[in-house]
C-alpha cells in the first residue's frame, strides 16, 4: 500500500480541481510533461522532494512521474502545506506524500526523514533542509544519490557554503540561480503573493501606508515595486552597497533598520539572513505596526527578543497575534514569521511557477544524465535549459522573436570588424 502522512484523505476532491486549475496556467511544464510521456527519460529514478505543497508543486510531480521518476513528497515549510493538494496526489495521482499543514518542528522532521526512506537517487530542495539532513544524519544515503536541485535564495546560499567548506557530497543544480526563475518568479511572483498574502491576512488599506522592506534582492524588489504601485511609501534597509544603490536610483528611500522602525506602519523581511528586525528595532517602532516575513525561514525577525519584550500576547485575528510591551504599545506579528505569501495565501501564480518549475524538470533530465561528469558542486542552470524554458514560454504566449542572421552570427563572433 501507498505510504503518506496527510490531513485527510477526502480533501482530495477539491485538491484535484485546484491542481487542473493550476494545470491550465502552466504550459511550458505541460509541452515538458508530454515529452517525457514518450521519452521517459526518468525511468525508475527515484526523487526525494522538500517543496511547498502547492497546487503548482503538484503539477511539478505528476510531470516527473510522466518521466517515469518515482518522486515522493514533504514539505519544505509547515504553514505552506494545502491539505486537499497532498491528498489529491495520494489518491489520484499515486504520489507518496508527507506534509500536514501547521505541522509542528518535530514532525516536519519527521516527514523529511521519511521521504529520505526511499533512498532517493536524486533530491529537490527548497531551502536546503533536505541535503542537510542527507549530511548530518542520513549518510549512508549518500552513495546512492547522483545529484540534486535548489529551489532558493536561501538554499543556494547554505549549498555554496558547504562546497566552500568542502562537505557537500555530490553535486546540486542551483534553480534559483536561472534568469527565467529569479528575474521571474523571485521579482513577479514574490512581488504579486505576498502583497496577496498581506491583504488576505490583515485587509488594510495600503495607500498612504510607510512600508519598510528589508533587503532589495529580486524578491524585494517585487515586492517594493508592488507596494508602491497600490500607493504605499516605500523604505529599503540594505547591507550591500550596491543594492542599496540601485534602491536609491529606482526612486525608493533608503536608510538603516533603526531609523526605518521609527517610520514603519508596514515591515517585511525578505533577506534570508537572521535578526535583521532586532529588539532595538522592535522599541523603536510605533504602536500598531505590523511585521511580517517572506523570505524561507522565520528567523528574520527575532521572535525569541521581541516574546521577552511582551507582557502578554493575543491571537487578534487568524494568524495575526498581537505582542503587547510594557508602554502598552502592539506589535503584530503575521503567522509566526513565516513564508507571508504561502501563510496567509496560495503562494505564487500557477503562470509564473510554470517557469520555474519548467527549469526544475529539466534540470533533473540533465543531471540524470550527466551526474557522472559532474563534481560535487554547486552549478548553475545550464543555459541551454534557461534559453529553452524561456523560448517555450513566448510560444505559449503567442509571441515570436527575430533570430540572427549567419552574418549577424558572425559579425558577433569576430574581432576584425570595426566600425
Amino acid at each position: 500500500m501507498l505510504s503518506y502522512d496527510i490531513k485527510d484523505i477526502n480533501f482530495a476532491r477539491t485538491g484535484l480541481s485546484r491542481i487542473k486549475w493550476a494545470q491550465s496556467q502552466m504550459s511550458v511544464l505541460e509541452t515538458i510533461k508530454k515529452r517525457f510521456e514518450t521519452e521517459m527519460p526518468l525511468k525508475k529514478i527515484k526523487i526525494a522532494a522538500c517543496l511547498h505543497v502547492t497546487t503548482e508543486t503538484a503539477n511539478l510531480m505528476v510531470t516527473l512521474k510522466a518521466g517515469g521518476a518515482e518522486p515522493v513528497l514533504c514539505a519544505s515549510n509547515p504553514l505552506s502545506t494545502q491539505d486537499d493538494v497532498a491528498a489529491s496526489l495520494v489518491q489520484d495521482y499515486q504520489i507518496p506524500v508527507f506534509a500536514i499543514k501547521g505541522i509542528d518542528q518535530k514532525g516536519y522532521y519527521d516527514h523529511i526523514g521519511r521521504v529520505l526512506d526511499y533512498e532517493p537517487h536524486i533530491t529537490m530542495d527548497d531551502g536546503a533542509d533536505l541535503v542537510t539532513m542527507v549530511h548530518s544524519s542520513r549518510k549512508e544515503l549518500i552513495g546512492k544519490i547522483i545529484g540534486g536541485t535548489e529551489e532558493t535564495t536561501t538554499g543556494v546560499i547554505r549549498l555554496r557554503s558547504m562546497e566552500k567548506e568542502g562537505v557537500l557530497q555530490y553535486p546540486i543544480i542551483a534553480v534559483n540561480d536561472a534568469l527565467t526563475k529569479h528575474l521571474f518568479d523571485n521579482r513577479y511572483g514574490t512581488g504579486q503573493s505576498t502583497i496577496d498574502g498581506l491583504l488576505r491576512a490583515t485587509n488594510v488599506l495600503l495607500a498612504g501606508k510607510i512600508m519598510v522592506i528589508c533587503g532589495y534582492g529580486w524578491c524585494a524588489r517585487g515586492v517594493a515595486s508592488r507596494a508602491r504601485g497600490m500607493g504605499a511609501r516605500v523604505i529599503i534597509t540594505e547591507v550591500d552597497p550596491l543594492k542599496a544603490l540601485e534602491a536609491v536610483m529606482d526612486g525608493f528611500q533608503v536608510s538603516k533598520i533603526r531609523e526605518a522602525a521609527r517610520l514603519g506602519d508596514i515591515f517585511i523581511t525578505l533577506t534570508g539572513n537572521k535578526n535583521v528586525i532586532s529588539e532595538g528595532d522592535f522599541l523603536a517602532m510605533k504602536d500598531g505596526a505590523i511585521l511580517a516575513n517572506a523570505g524561507h525561514f522565520n528567523v528574520e525577525i527575532d521572535i525569541p527578543a521581541l516574546r521577552e519584550l511582551a507582557v502578554r500576547t493575543e491571537v487578534v485575528r487568524e494568524g495575526i497575534v498581537s505582542y503587547i510591551l510594557k508602554d502598552k504599545k502592539q506589535l503584530f506579528l503575521l503567522f509566526e514569521g513565516r513564508l507571508l505569501n504561502l501563510a496567509a495565501a496560495e503562494g505564487h501564480p500557477a503562470s509564473v511557477m510554470d517557469m520555474s518549475f519548467a527549469d526544475q524538470a529539466l534540470s533533473v533530465e540533465y543531471l540524470n544524465k550527466q551526474a557522472n561528469s559532474l563534481s560535487k558542486k554547486v552549478y548553475s542552470v545550464p543555459q541551454k535549459i534557461d534559453k529553452e524554458v524561456a523560448f517555450l514560454k513566448l510560444k505559449s504566449m503567442g509571441i515570436e522573436i527575430d533570430e540572427l542572421t549567419v552574418q549577424q552570427k558572425k559579425y558577433l563572433n569576430s574581432w576584425q570588424e570595426g566600425t
